[in-house]
């Protein structure tokens, strides 16, 4: 039985008021079982009513469990509750097992604590058996929150896979009225719950379908958080922790958007620490993993490190700092690799302690002037000391843990200095590194020998002085050197340096040419990631060269246009290096793989730093720094586009109206926020803004953007276009200079400077740094955070919404139904691939659904999930057989036989179920029964074709490649299908035709008369099948048999071929998806009735005339009436399957025809019947297995349809209009409901 509804045995909790609100139905000295008041049919007038109320507002399991077992010594007023049920079945059987089990023992005991302390311990130990058997970790969860599980997963009609994460008390606003409930959020839905006198209130909601969430403050309601959906708003309030709840909204809704974005879904984090027994806060085992995360993601943010580092803890000390001799209040946190520490106020100091840095770790002596002191020493002599440690030995434990998995290349060695003359409180943990670790210098060769590699920054190579600029700039560019230099000596150099504000002056100042490389490496954290990563970059180089593929060919149409006026990009060593680094980059990250823009900021990162160390600023900037920027849709720079927006309204509100009505706001951010202002700013003064943005991260770019604006705001208000706004800043941009280069002066192709006005007077870069940050320094990092989720939540649904759009603008064309239930099909359609996401399918969401592709290609489903929507949607399915049927017609929609199909081959096979006129119905219905044999041989050729042409097409370089495709598609495009073209029907495959029949008839008003149709159209084609086989002559059966085998042998070997991109997979007997019997193969005796059956009447003589075809498509043949045929005994016939009658019926006995059984006529014949074509003869028991089925026999889609047309129950049946909206709107609400999925939500 599933959790939600089994009874379970609880950890005992005291309850003081046993007889409030519960009834007591049995009872004995040491138990008494009880059941909730206004539970049951009763209702128990208002008093039920209003104990349902006070269920949800006060208690949150007691509707999840109306029964429960008190445990109480005879003398004591103390009760336990040992056991909840949510039925009196089940609580009885728990109730039958103490009696039989515990009674008897308990009077033994003389001592009642004894009594009470056996029996706790028995319903733990039971307790802990269960979670054991059960794989249940005992620390996971709470008892109550086990019961709210149960209660959520009964309440909405949750799987067990939907995992709860936390729930709250709070108020849901429906209409003016507030509705006290529980709020419930799980990974994938947001889920609330009321019920007030007699009144439930119940909202599912996806966080996959949110739009905006926002906490505000109204003078009504001073704490409410606000959701939106596509087409509803919900508004909560009254929490008692609306900061925490809010954040969880937030990360849950962030889940789910990159679940949208990538498919990375959720998946818990097992390695946590369990809890101390005695933890106060009792939350869920995944709300701790979600506050984990957030915590550890604020962690890396903070101190720039790699993206897999997670905290274990922090806690509050101080830190000596040599500098200014003081001991500074702040937060030390640690993580498996680092050590860092930040102070209370932001600026003052900041350090990072890289583990495999560590040589020696020491506990100090405790004095009133240093409590608790701990020192870290590290390789470079630098020692750091920490003090006022709350739980110093315990840190110290975690430190030495972590460092003895810090890298293989360490061993480690604990020394206790525990003699007679030390003290107990003096610990040292050292480290002892092998030579091989301090070798930082890696020297490799980059494997392309074709070409010089790049061994050191290419700036170094090509610095070029002008002799009459020597002597002013180069000084001015000494002065900066020896500043940083006593900045070292100071506050050390490396990743262990003291991070100050004076680093920070350094850095706006302008970080020295030939320091670039390095204080880039160490400011964005990338140096950690490289030295923990050694030969990783030459590996790849290794691996990636001589592969081709779109990004490749992508990055070899961009090389020459990277920096090409700087003489480094002017030759092929610059060129190779460019080159390496990105291929080895789309090779790393193949979501990514390479994108414009990228090229531009790479080849700065090559001026300045080696090869391996760009990679691996590169790696930083597209991974952690700049999230999102560089994926197919940019949508991380769309993201930080709707911030600049924000920004830009709340700081230069007079400028943002202008702005929003030229559209200039998104032309300018995607250029200047995607190259870091490189494409946009004279080279020399574009290095400068990078150096602050590898210190400072993205809020740097915003407050320059800022600046920019705020620089030109009069300019701006007056523009009359886009253009003109744009000619402004392009010349305002042109002329921001950098005074203290001493590179020589590179010509800006600036892209956005047209026309010849005058020149703009000169910025200098630094005074234009310095104003944005006196102007708009005050935008901190962690509110960038919050606007960049809520612009995500737009971008991403906004994004999803274009491609519904599309894909329903691909397609509404072709079908007659309408754009508004394309759009709900759509959904459900997607609705299906998220479903599957969340709770488990049988293919990899990431074949499902790849963003890259085209629209239409997006998102497609697997059979499991078809056949969902086939039993909801598709006017054919009903009873057992529509999980074949949907099978079937799956097969038939998959044209190039991946076992996934597309939206529109979907909408292809409802479209002819719900508009099709009668041929097109009867056409879909046979050619889903006639297997894919003969015609499916072209189509895998096609597949071929079009993978060959594609990969054609794509090399000629040429953007347009998309637009040729789509000519030679239209060209290409199947014409409309000749009933001639369609293959026989054999023997095997009608019976199926005839099964599917029946069972699609068995719930139908007139199911009588449409079995009556029915069997008179089998007997006609079975007739016609055995008068087909009079006009094939033994030598041409022979030779069709002979192609037969030949287009077999074809067909294997054409479903050998692999195809590059997936565009089929071969058909193989292990293939679980086409693995199925062939139903061709299916016998007669296996469908054989029960019962005796007779059918309509005699075979009679069959009058041929001309057989030719007619204009009509059919021939007279086919279209043979009772009054035509007369008696022919020489004919062969077939019998009854069962026992074979010799008294003709003239009456079908609908309601005595089993599911499988097949109606065939009956002859008068005596005993056994030898079966058509020479078959074994036909015993009374049943058709024999050996010849069941005659090879001969077949039938054409004409004789098929001119035989149907002859019954008017079978034509008003597939004629009948189908209720498409009455359907959609039926899928929706089963899906809202929660069977077997939850769904729609908007």
């Amino acid at each position: 039985p599933a959790r939600s509804t089994r009874s379970m045995w609880v950890n005992p909790e005291e309850v003081l008021l046993a007889g409030a609100l519960w009834m007591t139905e049995r009872a004995n000295p040491y138990f008494v079982l009880q059941k909730r008041k206004g539970h049951g049919d009763g209702g128990g007038g208002l008093a039920g009513l209003l104990v349902g109320t006070l269920d949800v507002v006060l208690d949150s399991s007691a509707r999840v469990a109306p029964y429960r077992i008190l445990y109480q010594t005879p003398d004591s007023l103390v009760y336990w509750t040992i056991a909840h049920g949510s039925s009196r079945k089940e609580i009885t059987e728990h109730w039958e097992w103490l009696e039989q089990n515990l009674l008897q023992t308990l009077s033994i005991f003389e001592n009642e604590n004894d009594i009470t302390t056996f029996v706790k311990g028995k319903i733990q130990g039971i307790i802990a058996e269960y979670n054991k058997n059960h794989d249940i970790k005992e620390d996971d969860d709470t008892d109550k929150f086990k019961e709210a599980i149960a209660k959520f997963r009964k309440l909405f009609g949750m799987p067990d896979e939907e995992k709860l994460v936390n729930y709250y008390s709070c108020s849901y606003w429906k209409g003016k009225v507030p509705r006290q409930g529980w709020l419930y959020l799980s990974i994938n839905h947001l889920c609330f719950y009321s019920y007030l006198l007699g009144k439930e209130a119940k909202l599912v909601v996806r966080w996959a379908d949110i739009t905006q969430l926002e906490k505000n403050v109204t003078l009504l309601l001073p704490d409410m958080i606000r959701v939106s959906t596509r087409c509803s708003e919900h508004v909560f309030s009254v929490f008692l922790n609306i900061s925490e709840t809010f954040k969880l909204m937030e990360q849950l809704a962030n889940i789910a958007m990159r679940q949208l974005l990538d498919n990375k879904g959720f998946e818990q984090d097992r390695s946590l620490p369990k809890l101390k027994k005695k933890s106060p806060k009792k939350v869920s085992a995944l709300k701790r993993d979600l506050d984990a995360r957030a915590k550890s993601e604020r962690y890396r943010a903070l101190f720039r490190l790699p993206k897999d580092e997670k905290l274990d803890g922090h806690t509050d000390c101080t830190l000596w700092t040599p500098f200014n001799k003081m001991h500074i209040l702040g937060q030390m946190f640690v993580s498996t690799n680092y050590i860092c520490f930040t102070s209370k106020e932001e600026t003052v100091c900041s350090l990072i302690i890289p583990l495999r840095e560590v040589t020696i770790v020491e506990k100090a002596d405790s004095s009133s002037v240093l409590p608790s002191p701990l020192s870290i020493s590290t390789k470079n002599r630098m020692t750091f000391l920490f003090a006022n440690l709350k739980d110093r030995d315990f840190l110290v434990q975690r430190i030495s843990d972590f460092l003895q998995q810090t890298t293989s290349k360490m061993y480690f060695e604990r020394e206790i200095t525990g003699s007679l003359n030390s003290s107990d409180d003096e610990v040292r943990v050292r480290v002892l590194c092998s030579d091989s670790c301090l070798d930082c210098e890696r020297q490799f060769n980059l494997n392309d020998n074709s070409v010089p590699t790049a061994t050191q920054a290419l700036m170094t190579m090509y610095r070029r002085r002008s002799p009459e600029e020597f002597n002013p700039k180069l000084a001015k560019e000494f002065l900066k050197e020896q500043g940083w230099k006593n900045h070292f000596a100071e506050y050390g150099q490396g990743v262990c340096m003291y991070r100050t504000e004076k680093t920070k002056d350094l850095v706006l100042k302008g970080i020295p040419e030939n320091m670039r490389g390095e204080l880039w490496l160490l400011f964005s954290g990338a140096i950690n990631e490289m030295a923990t990563h050694p030969g990783y970059y030459e590996d790849l180089v290794e691996k990636s060269m001589g592969k081709y593929n779109l990004a490749t060919e992508e990055i070899e149409r961009d090389l020459h246009r990277s920096l090409p006026e700087h003489p480094a990009f002017q030759n092929e060593m610059g060129i190779a290096a460019l080159r390496r680094v990105l291929t080895a980059y789309a090779f790393r990250n193949p979501s990514i793989g390479y994108c414009q823009a990228m090229n531009i900021v790479t080849s700065v990162l090559l001026l300045y730093a080696k090869e391996e160390e760009a990679f691996w600023l590169l790696v930083a900037l597209c991974e952690r720094m700049l999230p999102d920027y560089y994926n197919t849709r940019v949508v991380g720079a769309l993201v930080d586009q709707g911030v600049f927006e924000e920004l830009a309204h709340e700081y230069v509100p007079q400028l943002y109206d202008c702005m929003q009505d030229l559209g200039v706001i998104s032309t300018i951010s995607l250029s200047w926020f995607l190259t870091l202002f490189l494409s946009v700013m004279p080279f020399e003064s574009a290095v400068v803004v990078v150096d602050c943005f590898f210190y400072e991260g993205i809020k740097v770019i915003f407050q320059l953007a800022l600046s920019v604006l705020d620089a030109n705001i009069h300019k701006l208000l007056n523009c009359k276009d886009d253009g003109e706004a744009m000619t402004v800043l392009g010349r305002y941009l042109d002329s921001v200079t950098n005074k203290d280069s001493t590179l020589p002066p590179i010509p800006h192709l600036h892209s956005l400077l047209t026309d010849d006005g005058d020149p703009h007077p000169e910025v200098d870069i630094f005074k234009l740094i310095c104003s944005s940050y006196e102007k708009f320094g005050s935008i901190r990092a962690d509110v960038i955070e919050q606007m960049r989720f809520k612009q995500r939540l737009r971008v991403i649904q906004s994004i999803e919404d274009n491609t519904k759009r599309n894909v329903v603008r691909t397609i509404v064309t072709e079908t007659a139904f309408s754009i508004d239930e394309l759009e709900d099909l759509y959904i459900l359609f997607k609705a299906e691939h998220l479903a599957s996401c969340y709770w488990g399918g049988t293919s990899n969401p990431t074949d499902r659904h790849d963003p890259s592709l085209p629209y239409l290609e997006q998102y497609r489903m697997d059979l499991e999930q078809f056949k969902g929507l086939f039993t909801l949607l598709f006017p054919w399915a009903c009873g057992s057989h529509s999980d074949s049927l949907a099978l079937r017609l799956f097969r038939l929609l998959d044209q190039n036989a991946d076992a996934l199909i597309n939206f529109r081959e979907f909408i292809n096979g409802l479209s002819v179920l719900c508009h099709g006129d009668l041929t097109e119905k009867l056409k879909l219905l046979y050619k889903m029964h006639v297997l894919p044999g003969k015609h499916l041989l072209p189509q895998l050729f096609y597949s071929v074709y079009l993978a060959l042409l594609y990969n054609a097409v794509k090399k000629m370089h040429t953007p347009d490649y998309r637009t040729y495709l789509r000519l030679w598609n239209q060209e290409t495009k199947t014409k409309p299908e000749n009933m001639k073209d369609l293959p026989k029907m054999n023997q095997g495959q009608f019976i199926e035709l005839c099964k599917t029949l029946y069972n699609m008839f068995s719930e139908d008003p007139n199911e009588q008369e449409l079995y009556h149709a029915t069997a008179t159209v089998t007997s006609l084609l079975l007739e016609m099948g055995e008068v087909g086989k009079l006009f094939c002559s033994p030598s041409s059966k022979d030779e069709v048999e002979h192609e037969d085998e030949e287009e077999e042998q074809a067909h294997i070997r054409a479903s050998r071929c692999q195809v590059p991109n997936g565009q089929f997979h071969r058909r193989s007997q292990q293939d679980p998806f086409y693995s199925s019997v062939e139903e061709s193969q299916t016998k007669l005796s296996d469908i054989g009735g029960a019962e005796p059956l007779s059918c309509t009447a005699p075979m009679e003589d069959i009058k041929l005339e001309d057989s030719s075809p007619k204009d009509t498509g059919t021939s007279s043949a086919m279209l043979i009436s009772d009054d035509e045929t007369k008696d022919d005994t020489s004919m062969s016939s077939y019998s009854v399957l069962s026992a074979g009658s010799h008294e003709l019926d003239e009456k079908l006995q609908c309601e005595d025809i089993a599911e499988d059984t097949v109606l065939v006529r009956s002859t008068g014949s005596q005993g056994g019947e030898r079966l058509p074509g020479g078959g074994a003869p036909l015993n009374r028991g049943g058709l024999p297995h050996s010849a069941s089925i005659d090879k001969d026999w077949a039938i054409t889609f004409e004789q098929f349809l001119a035989s149907v047309l002859t019954e008017q129950a079978l034509v008003l049946y597939f004629e009948k209009p189908v209720e498409v909206a009455a359907r959609i709107t039926n899928a929706k609400n089963v899906r809202k409901l929660g069977h077997p999925y939850i769904g729609i939500s908007g």
